[in-house]
C-alpha cells in the first residue's frame, strides 16, 4: 500500500464528502461523478489545498494530514504532482522553464533542472520544444508540457484533475492514448478526477463513483460497466436500468412492468440491458423473443451513426436504432410502436 486516505470534509450548506480507499503503486484510481459529486473537493484535499474536517491521509506511511492528531503538511513539502484541468503554465516562461519550474522550487540547482526538464520533454516527445512559450502550443502539447512537470519531481502521487477536458475531440483521442501510456510507466500512485466516462474506463485500473459527497460504486471499470448500480452510472455506460423482485425468471419491474430474465434469481435484483438490445415493430410481434410490451416515442435523438429513441411505456425504455430503420418506421414524437426484448439480453444482479 502506498496511499491511504480517510476524508471527510464538510463544505457547509454544500455538501459533505466522505471518502476512503487505499491504493498501490503504480495503480491509478479514478473518481468519476458529476458535476458537484465531490472529485475537485477530494483531490484538493490529497494536494493539501484543503483540511481534513477529521480523517487522515498517508502516503507511504508518512502522514500528510490527521485532523484528530492535528498534523498536517503544507502542499509544497508534499511529494505529489498535479496537472490542473487548465494546466496553468506559466505564459511567460518557455516549455524548459515551466518543467524545471517545480525542480527548482524544491531547491535543484538551474542546470539540472534544466537538464531534466529537457529530458523529460524528450519523453512525452517534445524535445524539439523546448524553447516555446504556452501560447505557441497546441493544447495536447501543453497538456503535455503539464505532465512532464509533474512527473520531472518524481512524486509518489500524481494527481490529475480533468486532464483532456480543454482538449477537442480529435486532440483528446490521440492524448488520451499518450497518457495511458505513461501512466503504465510511472512508478507511483495516480489519482484521475474525470466526469468522462470513457477517461475514467481507458485510464484508470479502479473506479470510485462519487454522487452528493458519497462513494455509491466501486471496482474495476469493466465491473461497473457490467453492472450499474444507479441512474447516473446507467447513463454514462449507455445501459437501461431497473430495479425490481425476481421469482424465477419473471422480475416485477419497481417502476412498473414485468420483464422474463434467461436466469432465475429470488429476490430484489437490479436488471440491464443496452438499447441496442430493444427491437421496433409497428405491429406486435410474433417471434421468439420473451418481452414484448407497447411503447410510445417521446423523442428522438441523434447519435452519428445510430439514433436513439425515448419510448413512454411499461416499463419506459431507450433503443438505439439505425437512421434507416427510424424512415422505415415512420417514428416522430407520439408514435406507438411496439418494444422486443430477448431474455437472454438481459443482465441480473443483487440489488
Amino acid at each position: 500500500m502506498t496511499l491511504h486516505a480517510e476524508l471527510t470534509v464538510d463544505r457547509g450548506t454544500r455538501f459533505t464528502l466522505e471518502l476512503g480507499f487505499t491504493a498501490e503503486r503504480g495503480e491509478t484510481i479514478g473518481l468519476l461523478g458529476p458535476n458537484g459529486a465531490g472529485k475537485s473537493t477530494a483531490l484538493r484535499t490529497l494536494a493539501g489545498l484543503l483540511e481534513l474536517s477529521s480523517g487522515r491521509i498517508e502516503l507511504d506511511e508518512h502522514v500528510l494530514d490527521d485532523a484528530e492528531g492535528d498534523e498536517f503538511l503544507p502542499p509544497e513539502r508534499r511529494p505529489i504532482g498535479v496537472v490542473f484541468q487548465d494546466y496553468l503554465l506559466f505564459p511567460h516562461l518557455s516549455a524548459l522553464e515551466n518543467v524545471a519550474f517545480g525542480l527548482r522550487a524544491r531547491g535543484v540547482d538551474r542546470h539540472s533542472a534544466r537538464q531534466r526538464a529537457a529530458t523529460w520533454l524528450s519523453r512525452v516527445g517534445l524535445g524539439d520544444y523546448t524553447r516555446s512559450r504556452p501560447r505557441a502550443l497546441s493544447g495536447g502539447q501543453a497538456q503535455r508540457v503539464a505532465l512532464a512537470r509533474a512527473l520531472a519531481t518524481d512524486p509518489r502521487l500524481l494527481l490529475l484533475d480533468e486532464p483532456l477536458a480543454a482538449l477537442d475531440a480529435s486532440t483528446r483521442l490521440e492524448v488520451r492514448s499518450e497518457l495511458r501510456h505513461h501512466l503504465a510507466d510511472y512508478p507511483g500512485t495516480t489519482v484521475l478526477v474525470t466526469h468522462d466516462p470513457l477517461d475514467a474506463m481507458v485510464l484508470a485500473d479502479r473506479l470510485l463513483v462519487l454522487e452528493g459527497g458519497q462513494v455509491v460504486q466501486q471496482g474495476t471499470p469493466t465491473e461497473i460497466a457490467q453492472h450499474p448500480r444507479t441512474d447516473y452510472i446507467a447513463e454514462l455506460v449507455g445501459v437501461n436500468l431497473y430495479r425490481g423482485t425476481s421469482r424465477g425468471t419473471t422480475v416485477e419491474l419497481t417502476a412498473g412492468g414485468t420483464l422474463t430474465t434467461a436466469t432465475a434469481r429470488h429476490g430484489d435484483v437490479l436488471v440491464a440491458f443496452p438499447p441496442t438490445a430493444i427491437s421496433l415493430h409497428r405491429t406486435e410481434p410474433d417471434g421468439s423473443a420473451r418481452n414484448t410490451w407497447p411503447v410510445r416515442v417521446r423523442g428522438l435523438e441523434g447519435r452519428g451513426t445510430i439514433t436513439r429513441v425515448n419510448l413512454a411505456g411499461n416499463p419506459n425504455v431507450l433503443a438505439d436504432i439505425t437512421p434507416a430503420a427510424v424512415i422505415d418506421l415512420d417514428l416522430t414524437a407520439g408514435t406507438s410502436l411496439w418494444a422486443e426484448l430477448k431474455a437472454t439480453e438481459i443482465r441480473t444482479y443483487p440489488a
